[in-house]
């Protein structure tokens, strides 16, 4: 696959998964008054469901079951990726004094490069 192709699906999946952490966050903050992190913390969990198997069966095409290496990499990819949004997202509302939803808006930038290179060149490589 080309891999402006891989990006473009990336880009549709990531959308999706920015689609469901928005809602979610909206749900939590708005309407069950959590706080923010709270709520983040929660969005990106549901969404990383959603995106393991987009990403293992349409973006990345790994279609050879290989689940027990291919789940703790994602997860590992993951924690990298959700660490540095969420870094991201703690200076930019603590140390800059961002609005809360934009620094959540602007932290899905910093995740989706993350976890893109991560999934690509760690999760899915095919060996």
């Amino acid at each position: 696959m080309k891999e402006s192709v891989r990006i473009i699906r990336f880009i549709l999946v990531g959308t999706l998964n920015a689609l469901i952490a928005a809602l979610v966050i909206w749900l939590m903050m708005e309407e069950l008054d959590c706080n923010y992190i709270a709520s983040n913390i929660t969005a990106y969990i549901v969404a990383q469901i959603n995106n393991f198997f987009w990403s293992k069966y349409w973006i990345f095409t790994s279609n050879a079951g290989k689940f027990q290496r291919e789940i703790p990499l994602f997860l590992l990819a993951f924690g990298c990726a959700y660490g540095a949004q969420f870094l991201a997202l703690l200076l930019m509302v603590e140390g800059l004094d961002l609005n809360e939803y934009l620094a959540q808006f602007l932290g899905l930038f910093v995740y989706g490069a993350v976890n893109f290179l991560m999934n690509k060149k760690v999760t899915f490589l095919r060996r």
